[in-house]
């Protein structure tokens, strides 16, 4: 799989092939990127339930034709009773339950942020329909969505709430193919269609959910929900050689993908997917990280200033005189996990979206809403039960995020979205993407389909090692452990490696898509 698509009207790419087509569908019945990118969105709850949910948090960067940017960041804050005293005894939030269900979900906030600041023509009633049709009928489920399903199910299937009578309704998981139904969050998405996303913060819809989370021992409350915004924020960006590069602020680690490929823009590799190039990115990799980790959460409590690192090439040039062009430094550093479901739209108009939307680990904190079919996210088990300090637990807080769509603006006049699921690997295999395309002048699509790579881990796994796909020449392997990585080989076309995708406009107005074949996806085009 190395041909990219091209089209000229308009153009999705997401991670499931139904969410691709409802995409397609809305451009088609008159709808912009943003109008589209919702329609994406909400079928990838549906379909895709293991990965994202309207229970979640999303972010959102959209690039206008006049050159101007939106950036929304749609992230839930700490429920105002999750305080030290609600996990005493406890040296860390669980994972799984009532108690890992502690922040807002942010995610459809974003979806009317993102509408209020595009603007559009679509009733939200149809924007949602392929969503709540592909709820109310039934999706057949995927190889992934099955093999997660199976793999998490002893850990999910106890949790309270509804998890078991959706997605086990047999007394079992859903092996792939068979079909799984949400009639519920079916009636839950066509409510939103006709009230507003609004809804889902304030009114009866509110009430509902808010009632469902206390019963299920949720610390989130009415209030909690009346409480949250989404909010436009401005794009973090750095420029490099013949293009400037645009991702999200804190809470996001959107930094981090752009100190990658900032660093790596200041070192001298001149040949893809040879050693220079994969370790100075693998290495520019652990400088970004050990910045990111040391400063990086709600920007509410953050001293440090992202934008003024990336605005100061100075700074980049002594970060980057950190990386041994022939050593690996020594690794790792704590680890953070999660899944999640990045896509991108692009219309005829010139506009172009890059969006993420997650509940973190697969189907969240297992907290699935009777009234309402929601899978409530864990984001906040990622806070540390400290007095402070970095993603210290305090009511209304905004958690660490790995969430980051990317943007690129060339100086050519392209226009780049791209982006993945993965955690860790979210930045790793982003800078992977665009170096392959945009320094190495690789096919989109092959610049995504390539072999790939992951320093760290994703949710579920123990390994920190340097992974790396089993599709690389050996010699690579061996240089690489020569120069003190710990290389691990992982399956070809693994799931690890994310589910990545892209969208580039070209000044002519042709648009060139590629999708992962390590995911269910597609790209949709007319």
């Amino acid at each position: 799989m190395f041909h990219s698509v091209r089209a000229l009207r308009g153009m999705v790419t997401a991670p499931h092939h139904l969410a691709a087509q409802a995409g397609l569908g809305v451009l088609q019945d008159g709808g912009n990127a943003a109008e589209a990118a919702v329609a994406v969105a909400a079928c990838l709850a549906v379909v895709y339930p293991h990965m994202t949910g309207i229970g979640g948090d999303s972010f959102w960067l959209v690039s206008e034709p006049d050159g101007s940017t939106h950036a929304i960041s749609a992230c839930g804050g700490a429920a105002a009773t999750a305080d030290l005293s609600l996990y005493s005894g406890m040296d860390a939030i669980p994972w799984r339950g009532p108690l890992a269900a502690n922040t807002v979900a942010g995610t459809l906030s974003g979806w009317q942020a993102l509408l209020d600041a595009v603007g559009g023509d679509l009733p939200l009633s149809r924007i949602l329909a392929d969503a709540v049709g592909h709820a109310e009928r039934g999706v057949a489920v995927t190889l992934g969505g099955a093999d997660i399903a199976a793999a998490k199910g002893d850990e999910l299937r106890g949790q309270p709430g509804a998890y078991a009578t959706i997605f086990e309704p047999a007394g079992q998981p859903l092996r792939e193919g068979e079909v799984l139904r949400q009639p519920t969050l079916a009636q839950t998405l066509r409510r939103i269609g006709e009230e507003g996303a609004e809804s889902f913060y304030r009114g009866e819809l509110a009430e509902l959910i808010a009632a469902d989370l206390a019963e299920l021992g949720s610390p989130v409350t009415l209030a909690d929900l009346n409480g949250h915004r989404a909010q436009n924020v401005d794009a973090l960006a750095v420029p490099i050689k013949g293009a400037t590069l645009l991702n999200m602020p804190p809470p996001t680690q959107g930094v981090a993908a752009l100190l990658i490929l900032a660093l790596f823009d200041r070192l001298d590799a001149a040949d893809m997917d040879e050693f220079d190039h994969i370790h100075g990115l693998v290495e520019a990799t652990k400088q970004a990280f050990l910045w990111r980790d040391a400063h990086v959460g709600d920007p509410a409590f953050m001293a440090a200033s992202p934008q003024a690192l990336l605005s100061d090439p100075a700074a980049l040039d002594a970060m980057a005189a950190q990386i041994d062009p022939a050593r690996a430094l020594p690794w790792p550093q704590p680890p953070a996990g999660g899944d999640t479901t990045w896509f991108a739209v692009a219309d005829g108009e010139g506009r172009v979206v890059s969006a993420i939307q997650s509940t973190y680990f697969e189907f969240g904190s297992g907290l699935v809403l009777p009234r309402t079919g929601i899978v409530w996210q864990n984001r906040g088990c990622s806070f540390r039960l400290a007095e402070d300090g970095w993603n210290a637990l305090k009511p209304g807080r905004k958690p660490f995020h790995t969430l980051n769509p990317a943007l690129a603006r060339f100086e050519d006049g392209r226009m780049m979205a791209y982006g993945t699921m993965g955690g860790e690997g979210q930045p790793q295999t982003q800078a992977a993407i665009f170096t392959r395309y945009a320094r190495y002048g690789a096919n989109l699509q092959q610049a995504v389909t390539a072999p790939r790579w992951l320093l760290g881990r994703t949710w579920g796994e123990n390994s920190t090692s340097l992974k790396l796909e089993d599709r690389f020449p050996p010699e690579l392997y061996a240089r690489l452990r020569e120069a003190g990585h710990e290389v691990e080989t992982v399956a070809p076309f693994t799931s690890t490696m994310g589910h990545a995708g892209a969208i580039v406009r070209h000044p002519d107005g042709v648009l060139e898509g590629a999708t992962d074949p390590r995911s269910d996806g597609q790209v949709a085009a007319w």
